[in-house]
């Protein structure tokens, strides 16, 4: 970045540049209006603490290096309760911490954004690879009964442009959403556009235009979202990791606890039609499809290409929204689809979502390795070459 930035402290950087993906996710996260950072150094993340380190000081936010990542998750959900939008970055490791802060985050409706650059694992595996090993531990990693939102971006454009789709949805539907990036996409540098300021979609938290008296913090609106106010406002707020009723206060009745999980699964499993992003190709005649995420989406074209170019008729489906899982989509596609291919750097993790939503009679086929490397295109190819 250049003195010149530093000089004007312009919160988005507009233009062309040739950012790393951590860099990008970075500028994104201010772009979307990201004023706190807390975090603990991990690799292959930690170019995204030391960028906020950086900028926020200069746009009157604030970075703090926290003791752990337990208290990295505390810090940003502390931090948006008093009104601002923040951020942590992890990886495999770290992330395994602040799970349980996570699940307070869920239950309290905390907006905030996780970012977790994935490592070879389990324990410390690969501190300096990468892989697609997180994938299960984002979804289920915390007790108890909820639906998440995760979104995998394959470049460092989509780094930038996901993570301000991940604020906005954070804020919009009031939960802790997950970018699940990798170390390879962490760490490529590549061209990113930056748009104008006033070309960035930036969804703003629903602030409740009540009065102190008439508020309830968990009063769902019709989307079964609540409006939020935060501390310091003169609202009088109670917020808890236990089941509570609208005002925020302990209920430990079996119809509190029914009531509020339901609507906590409700928001995110009602509005996934809103939530889920794909990115669909040649689907119209396939006959196998290709389904895949992140960085493992970059070597799937050159097989179809060539599984195209000998008359097998294929198509793809890119997942930039990971969860929730577009099961809808999936079911109806298998209803002429009955051949399914899953590339992963892990060894099984979303295969399993597929063959869970596919139709009876239909045969999925992971294709599958713990971690450290990419595909090689033509393993894919010759899965695709053996299904048809």
């Amino acid at each position: 970045m250049s003195e010149r930035h530093y000089k004007d402290k312009k919160s988005i950087l507009t233009g062309e540049h040739f950012w790393q993906g951590n860099i990008a996710i970075a500028e994104g996260a201010i772009a979307a209006g990201c004023r706190f950072f807390g975090g603990y150094p991990i690799t292959p993340a930690s170019e995204i603490a030391e960028r906020m380190a950086l900028r926020l000081p200069l746009l009157g936010g604030v970075y703090i290096q926290m003791e752990d990542e337990l208290a990295s998750m505390a810090s940003i959900l502390g931090a948006s309760w008093s009104g601002v939008k923040s951020m942590t970055a992890t990886s495999g490791p770290g992330l395994s911490l602040m799970l349980e802060n996570f699940g307070l985050g869920i239950m309290t409706e905390t907006p905030c954004v996780i970012v977790n650059s994935q490592r070879g694992s389990p324990s410390t595996g690969l501190p300096t690879s990468f892989a697609q090993s997180d994938m299960m531990q984002a979804r289920w990693g915390t007790h108890g009964d909820y639906e998440v939102i995760a979104l995998s971006p394959e470049s460092s454009q989509e780094c930038f442009d996901l993570t301000v789709k991940a604020f906005n949805l954070s804020e919009k539907y009031r939960l802790p959403v997950f970018i699940l990036t990798d170390g390879l996409v962490s760490h490529m540098t590549e061209k990113v556009v930056v748009p104008k300021p006033e070309r960035v979609k930036v969804f703003d938290r629903r602030k409740t235009q009540k009065s102190p008296k008439d508020y309830l913090p968990y009063q769902p609106e019709d989307d079964l979202v609540p409006q939020m106010a935060n501390f310091g406002e003169g609202y009088k707020l109670h917020s808890t990791g236990l089941t509570h009723d609208e005002r925020g206060y302990p209920d430990m009745t079996i119809e509190a606890h029914d009531k509020l999980v339901r609507r906590l699964v409700n928001k995110i499993r009602k509005n996934a039609d809103d939530i889920i992003i794909l990115e669909e190709k040649n689907l119209e005649d396939a006959e196998v499809v290709v389904v895949s995420y992140g960085v493992t989406s970059r070597v799937v074209p050159p097989a179809v290409k060539k599984a195209r170019s000998e008359g097998i008729k294929i198509g793809q489906l890119r997942l930039l929204t990971v969860w929730p899982f577009p099961e809808k989509r999936v079911a109806d596609l298998s209803q002429k689809i009955k051949s399914w291919v899953v590339p992963e750097i892990n060894l099984g993790q979303i295969v399993r979502e597929v063959e869970r939503a596919v139709s009876k009679g239909s045969k999925v086929v992971p294709v599958s390795h713990a971690g450290g490397d990419v595909h090689d295109a033509d393993d894919i190819y010759k899965i695709i070459k053996e299904l048809v």
